[in-house]
């Protein structure tokens, strides 16, 4: 039996990981979660379960429910997320917050010796030498839940990292995939929501259009397997089941294949090493698969996959600006406050305004957030000042 905790309980990771843990209860025993403004799902949630402990986003909300559920106990606030990542009972720690809010509650629950099953990669992004000083020193594990890099993880089962010549992450391309740059200029935040393989909340199905979950992820992929960015490419997949691959020094690759379903690599990071039976997994059905797509990604059409290499070979804070700059942007854009190729523009120029500082402590990373998001917003409105 393990013990879990879920951080964004009510988002797409965290309501498809409370579908396997109420599937096998037998299995999985939900201790603690926390959810955003989402309190009708919360209610759902907890019409099945009973978590000792409930972290919500508002003080009302906070008031509301304890009230409510005299039985459980509420928090609320970043405070209220550190309770949860750290909650006494529980072994594992499933991040399905979207964004920098989940840094500090990942840093507590390692600290705390918690087992995190990560789908939370900006946390990785914007302190990934934090986090792994961290995970060596309280000697804890980190499962990546991202299909990318679960799928790595998986292909690296039994063998010698010091064997791997290519890490190959695959990219959908994203609601725009067949769109020239010239189309992007009018698409709006209605077409962008549209993805057309995989279930995501609205601000990674934004990433997955302009492509900055697939720099997310390469960075990610840096931190988690400690490889230099020169050995990780990214290939074109429009169909979503080859999820990725490693290429090893003799030139064999072993890659990893399902459909696109989140479900499989957040069951596999509750269960590891183990593998379980799931009757609401479809299998590949070869007979159906006739074809495979690849193709090279074009980085004059992608910019955002190459600001995000450029940024991780620069190495110190520059990750940190590019992952604020674009949850900023994307910000902006999903309140129709500018168009979908500005989000582009103001990465670019929040890393170009940006002076690197090497090896940043927590503090700085923390403070260097909140000067990329003043920036961003202001030359948002420089943009706004010039049409």
């Amino acid at each position: 039996m393990k013990n879990i905790s879920i951080l964004g309980a009510t988002g797409s990771i965290g309501l498809q990981t409370i579908e396997i843990i109420k599937n096998n209860k037998d299995k999985f025993n939900l201790n603690a979660i926390s959810v955003g403004e989402n309190i009708k799902e919360l209610r759902k949630i907890l019409n099945i379960f009973s978590p000792e402990l409930v972290c919500v986003k508002n003080k009302e909300d906070y008031e509301t429910l304890s009230n409510e559920y005299q039985n459980i106990k509420f928090s609320y606030g970043l405070q209220g997320l550190i309770e949860v990542s750290t909650f006494h009972k529980s072994d594992t720690i499933i991040n399905g917050l979207v964004g920098n809010v989940g840094l500090i509650p990942t840093i507590s629950a390692i600290e705390n010796g918690k087992n995190i099953a990560l789908a939370n990669k900006e946390t990785l992004v914007t302190a990934g030498h934090i986090v792994n000083e961290k995970i060596k020193k309280h000697n804890v594990n980190l499962i990546p839940v991202d299909s990318e890099h679960s799928a790595i993880f998986q292909c690296l089962n039994g063998e010698n990292k010091k064997n791997i010549n290519k890490l190959i992450l695959t990219a959908s391309g994203g609601s725009f995939r067949d769109k020239t740059r010239e189309e992007l200029k009018n698409v709006t935040v209605e077409d962008a929501l549209k993805h057309p393989n995989w279930s995501m909340g609205a601000k990674i199905t934004i990433d997955s259009a302009t492509m900055v979950n697939k720099g997310l992820e390469v960075i990610e992929a840096h931190f988690l397997f400690n490889i230099d960015y020169d050995k990780i490419n990214v290939v074109l997949h429009k169909e979503s089941i080859i999820h990725s691959m490693v290429e090893f020094n003799d030139m064999t690759i072993i890659a990893q294949l399902g459909t696109p379903d989140m479900k499989n690599p957040i069951q596999y990071a509750l269960t590891y090493p183990e593998r379980i039976f799931n009757k609401d997994f479809s299998p590949l059905d070869f007979e159906k698969l006739t074809t495979l797509n690849f193709s090279k990604l074009d980085f004059d059409r992608y910019p955002c996959v190459k600001m995000a290499f450029d940024a991780g070979k620069l190495g110190g804070s520059a990750t940190t600006i590019f992952n604020s700059a674009n949850e900023e942007a994307v910000k902006l854009f999903l309140n129709n406050e500018i168009s979908f190729l500005d989000i582009e523009i103001l990465i670019y120029e929040a890393l170009n305004s940006h002076n690197k500082i090497n090896n940043p402590d927590l503090d700085t990373i923390l403070n260097l957030d909140k000067e990329t998001r003043i920036f961003v917003n202001d030359y948002c409105k420089k943009l706004k000042a010039t049409r």
